[in-house]
C-alpha cells in the first residue's frame, strides 16, 4: 500500500490481521529473544505494586468490590465516580463499546491499535478507515474524518507511530451525536501527560481510554479504565459481564494512581524520553540505508521504515531481538517495523546487531 496517497478505506475490507500483537514476536522459540516487540516497560511491576497485589490474595474467597478502586481513578483525573469505569484492560473496554453503543458509521483512525476495530466487526459493524498518510508525519487533519461518522476511534499517543496528536484537534472532532473515543493507553508515558483529554468533561460524546498495563508491567492482570458521560458508562457497565475485574487488579488500580505512583510514573516518562532520543539518535546512522524514523516520536515505542524491512526483521531473531512488525497495522506494509524503548544499554546492543542485519551495500 502506498501510504504517501491519501485514502479511505472502502467499508467491510481488511487485508491486514488485526489479531496481531507484539507479544506474538516472543512466544515459544522468540521466548529467550530481547524484547523491542512489546511495550509494555521493562523491569516492571515494581517490587512495592507486586506485593500490594500479593496482599491482596488473602481476599479471593470474596467476589471483587471495585468501589475503592474507582473512586481512587475519580479522584486521580478530578472526576466524579458516575464518569468512570473499570475495565479489564482496554481491550475490554473496546468490546463493551462495540456491543453496547448503537451506532451507525463508526470510523477508525489509522494507522492505530487494531483491536478497536476488531472488536467493532466482531459486533457486526461496517468500519470505514481513515488512514494517515506517512507524507505528513501520520498527522491527523480532521476534515479526513467524514462529518457523518457517529464513532470515531484515535489513539494519542498513537501505537503504533508514536504520534502525539494536539488536544484541541482532537477535540475539535467532537459534534453533537457523535462518540468520540481517544485511546490513551500510553498517555503516563509522556512527560507531563500534554495532550491529554482525560478529565475532560467539556467535550461532548468524549471517551477516553486508559490502560495500566504497559507503564507497570501489568499485561498479565489486565486492568484499565473508562472516562466517560455517567450515561455512557451506564450503557457500557450493563454491557459487563459481573465483576469483570479482579481483586488483585482492582488492588493494582487503587495503588497505580495514588500520589507516589504517578511521581514514579512521571519519573519514568521523562527517562523514557531520554532513552527514546538516545535510540532515535542511533537509528539516524543508518540514514544512508534508507532508514527512516517517523518523527517527533513522543510514546514509548517508535516506527521505522526501512527497505526489505521483512528480512532485517528476520535476521534480527537470529541476533537475538525481536521488533514488532509493521505490516498488520492498516496503512502500513512489510517495510515498517516498531521498536519499543529500552534503556540505553539494550539500544546499543540492538543497535549494533541491526548494523549487521542491515543488507551490505552492493
Amino acid at each position: 500500500m502506498d501510504t504517501h496517497t491519501p485514502m479511505r478505506a472502502e467499508p467491510g475490507t481488511l487485508g491486514h490481521d488485526l489479531r496481531h500483537h507484539g507479544d506474538a514476536e516472543v512466544r515459544d522459540d522468540g521466548s529467550a529473544l530481547v524484547d523491542l516487540a512489546v511495550n509494555v516497560r521493562a523491569d516492571t511491576p515494581p517490587v512495592w505494586l507486586r506485593e500490594r497485589v500479593a496482599a491482596s490474595l488473602g481476599s479471593l474467597a470474596a467476589y471483587p468490590d471495585g468501589r475503592a478502586a474507582r473512586d481512587a481513578v475519580a479522584e486521580r483525573h478530578g472526576l466524579p465516580v458516575e464518569r468512570v469505569l473499570l475495565t479489564a484492560g482496554a481491550a475490554e473496554a473496546f468490546v463493551l463499546l462495540a456491543r453496547a453503543l448503537k451506532v451507525r458509521r463508526p470510523v477508525v483512525v489509522h494507522p492505530q491499535f487494531t483491536e478497536p476495530e476488531a472488536a467493532l466487526r466482531d459486533a457486526g459493524h461496517t468500519v470505514d478507515r481513515v488512514l494517515l498518510r506517512a507524507a505528513d508525519g501520520f498527522r491527523l487533519d480532521p476534515a479526513a474524518v467524514p462529518e457523518e461518522a457517529d464513532l470515531v476511534v484515535v489513539g494519542n499517543p498513537t501505537n503504533p507511530t508514536s504520534v502525539l496528536h494536539p488536544a484541541g484537534v482532537l477535540a475539535g472532532l467532537a459534534r453533537p451525536g457523535r462518540t468520540l473515543v481517544v485511546d490513551e493507553a500510553f498517555m503516563d508515558a509522556v512527560p507531563g501527560e500534554r495532550e491529554a483529554l482525560a478529565g475532560r468533561v467539556d467535550v461532548p460524546g468524549l471517551v477516553v481510554l486508559r490502560s495500566l498495563t504497559k507503564t507497570w508491567g501489568l499485561a498479565g492482570l489486565r486492568i484499565g479504565y473508562v472516562l466517560a458521560a455517567p450515561e455512557t458508562v451506564a450503557e457500557l457497565e450493563r454491557a459487563q459481564p459481573l465483576w469483570p475485574v479482579s481483586t488483585p487488579a482492582l488492588a493494582a488500580a487503587e495503588a497505580c494512581v495514588a500520589p507516589r505512583a504517578l511521581a514514579e510514573a512521571a519519573h519514568a516518562a521523562h527517562r523514557v524520553a531520554a532513552d527514546r532520543a538516545h535510540l532515535v539518535a542511533g537509528l539516524a546512522e543508518f540514514a544512508g540505508a534508507g532508514l527512516r524514523v517517523v518523527g517527533p516520536a513522543e510514546g514509548p515505542f517508535v516506527l521505522v521504515r526501512l527497505p526489505d524491512a521483512a528480512a532485517v526483521r528476520r535476521r534480527l531473531r537470529g541476533l537475538g531481538f525481536a521488533v514488532r512488525r509493521g505490516d498488520t497495522f492498516p496503512g502500513l506494509d512489510e517495510e515498517w517495523l516498531r521498536l519499543a524503548v529500552r534503556d540505553r544499554a539494550t539500544s546499543d546492543r540492538f543497535l549494533r546487531a541491526l548494523e549487521r542485519a542491515l543488507p551490505t551495500p552492493a
